[in-house]
């Protein structure tokens, strides 16, 4: 069954029970109402013989004259005494001696009653008379029912007809609207058939209602995850580009030193100390990349503790000296102590990642420098070099794994990298509740800054574990 039956049948259903509902108040109500008007009228009429009948000193009925109400053609009436003699009746009842409503002479109280006389439905009223507390007759009063079943029965008549027009009516408005709100929905299927068979993801979905509504909510969602899967889907492809290329690589000077060893019949240890170092290279790429998928997986937990910031820096500084060389400048700026809670092992591997970015892209004679400050709530470590820089149409991606610009990919220096360290360095501070930052001007350097939450009272204590763990999350 489609969803535009479904919701048919379901608007129908809705509509048909309201209807039910209102058409049965509305009978009731109606029915309820002429019953009240035969009351009363059979009401007024009791009162006006009970004030007009006699009674002797013996207490007895006396013989009441009926003549002077002018009842109509339809009210019937009878007086009864305490041994159940008929006393009096209305004209249109001269020939009839059994009481209208035998049941209701047992009756101690006023009593209305619903009998049948023959091919008659009566309303009958039935009122004790009493002198004193002593009972010595009863009137009846009972008039025809053929207004209020002529009532029942035009209301029913109309109700249904009048139900099932209604009903019909809402039913092809529901189809005919459920067609037009849900008319959107063929686009999408279509456009899902066409990415599909064309595998492109450029199309997307056309939607001309307003955006507000659940549609067009639902189309512009879809618009995004398009979005998103064809930056996917190039990232993907752009990253199986960057690994076949850095693979090759390395495996070709492999490959090539093993055939050179094979082809002197020799071992040669240049060969062997380059053929160790590109698979350690290779192995520090295996690596990272499993870095980079169990952390976007969420798979790698972080210990959590205080780190003194400015100390675990400056121990860097004292390991990236020796990279540094005698080549460039590697000195410290403005420095702070600085306590923050994290993954100390994770930190310092920021701070590599950073650093050594910053020396293999400085030119011979340049200068790397590196501070630590902090603000009222974060910490903040910068790392600016007097590289090449960065142009701008690259800023947005370097933080994507593999991703390096085609001057870099051409620097001679840069044949030990494979753009993967900003990546995990962006991971890392992401997951550390901070942010990283960078500014370039080609030819001139580039800065790259680091904002990371200050420590609290304790890294241990609920809060803060709790705020860290939410930010893991969102990550």
């Amino acid at each position: 069954m489609s969803l535009r039956t479904r919701l048919t049948l379901l608007y129908s259903f809705i509509v048909g029970g309201i209807l039910i509902l209102f058409g049965v108040a509305v009978y009731r109500s109606i029915s309820l109402t002429v019953t009240r008007q035969l009351d009363e009228l059979l009401r007024r009429t009791a009162e006006t013989v009970y004030s007009n009948t006699r009674i002797d000193s013996s207490g007895q009925i006396t013989n009441p004259s009926l003549a002077f109400l002018n009842l109509p053609a339809d009210v019937f009436l009878q007086v009864w005494d305490r041994d159940n003699t008929l006393r009096a009746s209305s004209p249109n009842l001269i020939s009839m001696s059994r009481p209208l409503d035998p049941a209701g002479l047992q009756s101690t109280l006023p009593v209305f009653r619903d009998v049948t006389q023959g091919s008659y439905q009566l309303r009958v009223l039935t009122v004790p008379l009493e002198v004193g507390e002593r009972l010595v007759g009863t009137l009846q009063v009972g008039t025809r029912l053929d207004l209020v079943m002529a009532t029942q029965r035009s209301l029913s008549l109309v109700l249904i007809v009048g139900t099932s027009l209604t009903l019909l009516a809402s039913g092809l408005a529901a189809w005919l609207s459920t067609r037009q709100a849900l008319r959107p929905l063929d686009s999408v299927t279509k456009t899902a058939l066409q990415i599909t068979r064309a595998d492109d993801l450029s199309r997307r979905i056309p939607y001309q209602g307003p955006p507000g509504d659940e549609i067009g909510q639902l189309i512009h969602a879809f618009n995004q995850t398009l979005s998103r899967l064809e930056n996917l889907f190039h990232t993907q492809r752009r990253f199986l580009a960057d690994v076949g290329h850095e693979l090759r690589t390395p495996l070709t000077v492999i490959k090539g030193n093993v055939g050179l060893m094979r082809k002197i019949h020799e071992f040669d240890e240049e060969s062997l100390v380059t053929i160790e170092d590109e698979v350690d290279r290779l192995t520090r790429m295996v690596g990272d990349l499993l870095l980079l998928a169990q952390a976007e997986s969420g798979k790698i937990p972080l210990a959590i503790e205080v780190v003194e910031l400015d100390t675990l820096l400056l121990e860097v500084l004292n390991q990236m000296r020796v990279l540094a060389g005698d080549r460039l400048q590697l000195r410290l700026g403005d420095i702070d102590q600085v306590l923050v809670c994290g993954d100390r092992d994770r930190l310092k591997q920021v701070m590599v990642n950073l650093v050594g970015n910053a020396i293999n892209y400085t030119p011979t004679g340049g200068e790397v420098v590196v501070g630590l400050g902090k603000t009222a709530e974060m910490a903040q470590l910068t790392v600016t070099d007097t590289g090449t820089g960065i142009a701008p149409e690259d800023l947005p991606h370097i933080f994507e794994r593999f991703y390096r610009s085609e001057k870099a990919r051409t620097r001679q220096r840069a044949g030990k990298g494979y753009g993967l360290g900003l990546s995990i360095a962006y991971w890392i501070v992401r997951n550390h509740g901070g942010r990283i930052e960078v500014s370039s001007v080609v030819g001139k350097g580039s800065t790259f800054c680091v904002w990371l939450p200050l420590a609290r009272d304790s890294c241990s204590s609920e809060e803060q574990l709790k705020s860290l763990s939410e930010i893991n999350t969102k990550n």
